[in-house]
């Protein structure tokens, strides 16, 4: 949607009346390039030449060949690849076969875990606000922490994700992805928002961070509710600060602590040591005020067993 939206301002610098991209009819990112345009462009056309033309990906790696047009692909690694700063997909070639595993040719920013380092890695991110602004003490700007994190994840083989996923379009399409920093730095959020959101606040969350993401996937960056959901998720990151310490070890991204000044979590309550300050005896009246209910209607069963 960002390369869309500049798109769309350039057209309009250059007084044109069409963009152009190269999606194919298959994708998602043509629904996103599209409905971009529609949003902040309705007036301008849409030229997609790859919706138009009967080419198979043969076809294509034959033409930049016979056209002396440089493409990193061939027929025996003929996959179609997308990055930017969160990731990598990489998809087509043998990967179109769900059942066939990846070949390590289909990886460019992690090592295999087999490969990795056979010592662990700890981390230290500090969070503010629920952004990431520092690591191991160093404070960054977004930007170069993400860049940082993707490269000591995948030299530690953190981040692959082979999964089949459903797209836009109607059709199931296998992916393979590679992301460290998105893995390690989600695992390392979720850590903190456990220790500084309350109950009902962390379990209702996910509900509105998958319609979220569906209305990212689905293009619909500039759908109103899109703009109401982001409002609500960053009121709940007003007290996500805190630090979160990491491991990365052969594939695998652990949290193995997490400190903020705003904790809910209490230790006097949670420890079974001698500085226990929980009414234990409460505990019985609160379950038979919870269960009853339960209690009520396992009477009016009138059970005989």
């Amino acid at each position: 949607m960002v390369i869309a939206a500049v798109m769309v301002a350039e057209a309009r610098s250059r007084g044109a009346s069409a963009v152009a991209h190269g999606c194919t009819g298959k994708g998602n990112d043509q629904v996103r390039f599209d409905l971009t345009t529609m949003a902040l462009g309705p007036d301008l056309s849409i030229i997609a030449p790859l919706r138009e033309w009967n080419m198979s990906r043969e076809d294509e790696i034959a033409y930049a060949e016979e056209h002396a047009i440089p493409v990193p692909v061939t027929l025996e690694s003929p996959y179609s690849v997308d990055e930017n700063l969160w990731g990598r997909s990489c998809e087509a070639g043998v990967l179109e076969d769900p059942m066939v595993e990846p070949r390590e040719d289909a990886y460019e920013w992690t090592v295999s875990p087999a490969e990795a380092p056979g010592d662990p890695l700890y981390l230290e991110i500090a969070f503010s606000a629920g952004r990431p602004v520092a690591l191991d003490g160093e404070g960054m700007g977004l930007v170069e922490l993400i860049t940082r994190v993707n490269e000591l994840g995948g030299a530690h083989g953190v981040g692959r994700i082979d999964m089949v996923e459903n797209r836009l379009v109607g059709i199931k399409s296998r992916e393979i992805y590679e992301a460290p920093a998105a893995a390690v730095l989600i695992e390392a959020h979720r850590a903190l928002e456990s220790l500084t959101l309350t109950r009902e606040t962390l379990h209702f969350k996910p509900l509105l961070e998958a319609k979220f993401a569906e209305l990212v996937y689905y293009g619909l960056w500039y759908d109103p509710l899109r703009t109401a959901l982001a409002a609500a998720v960053a009121s709940t990151q007003e007290k996500v600060s805190g630090e979160v310490r990491v491991k990365l070890f052969k594939g695998t991204c652990s949290v193995v602590g997490r400190q903020s000044k705003y904790s809910l979590y209490d230790y006097s309550l949670a420890t079974y040591d001698r500085a226990d300050e929980f009414s234990h005896r409460s505990s019985e009246g609160f379950i038979e005020l919870w269960g009853l209910p339960l209690k009520v209607w396992g009477i009016k069963q009138g059970r005989e067993d």
